[in-house]
């Protein structure tokens, strides 16, 4: 293999988000990163929102919850995250030592970057007497200003495990925090921000596939707006709805969040069809763009020479590492 000098691709990457270096189209990618696994003692890390490639050369595959407990306990010396931003930063914060890679730096976050970490602490020194449980699609900025982190999964655990009249800042995502406010009672002061995937699904479309297919089961997210997931038959994290289709009886579902996660579905349950909500759009919008901008020749290119890797401020790190640890520590306690 030709040598590559990674500090003259510091600038490349700062531009591309990505190590630009032609991949041999010959080359068994499944094979050269499982070599790479073991050579490196590295372990891949995978939302279920990737392409199925990826999904497939995964060591583990799951939602924010789990993608967490996983990083958390990894033995691992390599850490390549394949998601967003966001997710690999959770990662770096738990593992301080450990190399974090991202194939990609460019793989952002609509709902995370809805919260500006200087306007949100503006925003939360205007309500003093408020707790901060922030959802973990935010940055480790936002991370850091927060007192709870959370997921979909458990959400609406830890907003119940607080008292009924503590008052709370429910950030970023809106539809999720008024879903949890829905479900418990709380008024949560929620901030303004959600994610562009779960907004743009079309009601009217939902509605004409379900007449279509009568029998399908519509299952939602709950960062989905509240006029779609007022038809959902099940709404919950994209863990929670992956067991629904393969415990409930049904034989067709209606699935209402990144098709990322219709790959395992399938696998999960072959005899069985699912079908992606349609967006208010004639495009794929229903595809995440920024998950989507890992492949598996980015995976193979970040294994293979350790870029681009996940740095961060240790004094960042160690604030936003107390709401993760206390998200953590509930979920033990709940069993989530």
């Amino acid at each position: 293999m030709a040598f590559i000098n990674i500090e003259s691709e510091a600038d490349k990457i700062a531009k591309a988000g990505y190590l630009q270096i032609e991949v041999d189209p010959t080359l068994d990618l499944f094979s050269e990163i499982e070599r790479l696994k073991k050579e490196k003692n590295a372990v891949v890390l995978a939302h279920y929102y990737q392409e199925p490639d990826i999904q497939d050369v995964a060591d583990y595959i799951g939602d924010s919850l789990g993608l967490a407990q996983q990083a958390q306990k990894t033995t691992a010396d390599i850490i390549v995250f394949a998601g967003v931003h966001f997710m690999a930063e959770t990662a770096k914060i738990l593992n301080p030592q450990k190399k974090v890679l991202l194939p990609d730096l460019k793989a952002g976050c609509s709902l995370s970057e809805s919260a500006p970490p200087p306007l949100f602490k503006q925003f939360k020194d205007k309500h003093p007497d408020h707790l901060v449980i922030s959802y973990i699609n935010c940055s480790a900025g936002i991370k850091a200003l927060s007192d709870i982190i959370c997921t979909s999964s458990n959400a609406q655990k830890i907003v119940e495990s607080l008292p009924e009249d503590q008052p709370i800042i429910f950030a970023p995502d809106k539809n999720l925090g008024a879903f949890i406010n829905k479900k418990t009672g709380r008024k949560m002061l929620l901030w303004n921000g959600a994610c562009m995937v779960h907004e743009i699904f079309s009601l009217e479309k939902i509605t004409k596939l379900k007449v279509r297919h009568p029998a399908a089961k519509v299952i939602a997210h709950p960062e989905c707006e509240q006029v779609v997931l007022d038809i959902a038959d099940f709404i919950g994290s994209t863990t929670q709805l992956l067991k629904f289709s393969e415990k409930n009886e049904a034989d067709e579902f209606i699935v209402v969040t990144e098709t990322g996660i219709l790959h395992q579905m399938q696998q999960n349950s072959p005899h069985k069809t699912f079908i992606p909500a349609p967006p208010n759009n004639s495009c794929a919008c229903n595809d995440c763009p920024h998950m989507k901008l890992n492949t598996l020749e980015k995976l193979y290119l970040c294994m293979e020479y350790e870029q681009p890797e996940i740095l961060m401020d240790e004094e960042i790190r160690q604030a936003a590492k107390k709401p993760i640890d206390r998200m953590l520590e509930i979920s033990a306690r709940y069993g989530l």
